[in-house]
């Protein structure tokens, strides 16, 4: 496994006290990542900061330079078997460095002993293949347009999701998502400018969705269903509550050819791509229920 050359310059100033790697805040991640993110084109959500620390508070990473910020990185510690990389950014002036790897290897030391998951953007799948990461499947971002049609016209059989019972809905996510995460989950869905629904059947679920207000469109994530009726129905309730012509986000995982085809159907077109990468055994997914991922970010 490729690790942080001794040689280098972050080695260097590793060594003579110059860059400190160390976890951060919530404010912090608003100050630092947040922008960095954006910056990067991956346009964070405007609440991120206050709900990612939910997952894992001690999983976000800064990397200074004499105090100050040019490499972050986040490593989110779901339980003692998953965990998941992302918010991976140095600042162009210092990169080819070493002070990304710097920060990724300490990350690393957070997670160890866990199956790590990540989605890494297509032209860096070969340098993440050297530290470990499998690639497995796309993961595509498709773009939309709300359209005035859908605009207040929630699906019948769709219901708020802040009445559904917590428990319940875990239980589907845990079948598209590699561990637990009750307490992210409602820290997400109880977060300001977001609308979610689920569809039910009897005391179950069988599909729920949130979309949340980003810097620059609304991203739908997780959209989770066991039908293709299911999804459709909660795919339309998440966009009826968005304004007419403002940008929507949905992000498929290749396998799922339903979720290909409700993108299609709408008119999404696609806009960019990374691959889902693991060490270890990856997860044991319901791939055919996943029609849109959380968050590139957080799995």
């Amino acid at each position: 496994m490729k690790q942080l050359d001794p040689k280098s310059t972050a080695a260097r100033d590793i060594a003579n006290g110059r860059y400190v790697v160390r976890s951060i805040s919530q404010e912090e991640i608003d100050a630092i990542i947040i922008p960095r993110m954006r910056n990067a084109g991956w346009d964070s959500g405007i609440h991120d900061a206050s709900t990612f620390i939910v997952a894992d508070p001690d999983g976000f990473f800064v990397g200074e330079l004499d105090g100050k910020p040019i490499a972050c990185v986040s490593a989110v510690r779901y339980d003692d078997s998953f965990a998941f990389f992302g918010c991976y950014v140095v600042d162009e002036a210092y990169r080819g460095y070493g002070y990304g790897m710097a920060a990724h290897e300490m990350a690393r030391k957070h997670v160890v002993g866990c199956v790590q998951g990540g989605d890494a953007v297509l032209e860096n799948v070969a340098k993440y293949e050297q530290i470990g990461r499998v690639p497995k499947y796309k993961n595509t971002r498709f773009e939309g347009v709300a359209p005035s049609a859908m605009h207040g016209k929630k699906d019948v059989s769709a219901i708020d999701i802040r009445g559904v019972d917590l428990q319940q809905i875990a239980l589907l996510d845990r079948a598209c998502f590699p561990a637990p995460r009750i307490a992210f989950l409602r820290a997400w869905f109880s977060q300001p400018d977001g609308s979610g629904f689920a569809v039910m059947n009897g005391e179950s679920v069988e599909g729920f969705g949130f979309i949340r207000k980003c810097f620059k469109c609304h991203k739908i994530g997780p959209l989770f269903a066991k039908t293709p009726t299911a999804a459709d129905a909660i795919y339309r309730s998440l966009i009826s509550t968005i304004r007419p012509g403002e940008l929507f986000w949905l992000d498929v995982p290749e396998p799922n050819e339903n979720a290909l085809d409700l993108v299609k159907r709408n008119g999404m077109k696609e806009v960019f791509a990374t691959m889902r990468t693991y060490t270890g055994t990856p997860p044991d997914l319901r791939l055919d229920w996943i029609y849109g991922i959380t968050t590139f970010e957080l799995g």
